[in-house]
């Protein structure tokens, strides 16, 4: 194939992906979507949210690397024994199809000198949902609210 040949090629391509009549321009002389002054990012609460007080804790002593989402998210090194506690606030799709929420604690020295995970517990309006031990167990700890 020549050059000419695949310029040629190129343009009969790009001429055919065009339209032969231009879009009308909306109201307001801007196009594409229009967006509400009051727009936010945040999920409106269709009928009903839920809240629930939620409290990640991660065990041990020293420093790990701790992995959170649920109440804020976050990955960064934490002296232990840590503890984070906020809201969640469940939209009603939400109740419906879940809301999780999880922390995964990195290594920590064991008492038999190995590393193992740190132990972690979820407890959602004061009652405790999920724990590991981070011996038998080292997924970290995670639960879906309804």
């Amino acid at each position: 194939m020549t050059t000419v040949t695949v310029c040629a090629a190129a343009a009969v391509l790009l001429t055919g992906c065009g339209s032969a009549k231009p879009e009308p321009e909306p109201a307001g002389g801007s196009k594409g979507p229009a967006v509400s002054a009051s727009a936010s990012s945040a999920p409106a609460k269709a009928g009903g949210g839920a809240t629930h007080e939620v409290t990640l804790e991660v065990g041990g002593t020293g420093k790990t690397a701790i992995m959170y989402s649920g109440i804020g998210s976050g990955f960064e090194p934490q002296t232990l024994p840590w503890s984070k506690s906020g809201t969640a606030e469940l939209t009603a799709a939400e109740q419906k199809v879940g809301y999780l929420v999880n922390v995964v604690p990195g290594t920590i020295t064991g008492p038999d000198g190995k590393l193992q995970q740190a132990p972690c517990v979820i407890k959602v309006d004061g009652k405790k949902v999920a724990e590991s031990d981070g011996v038998t167990t080292v997924k970290g700890c995670s639960y879906t609210i309804k």
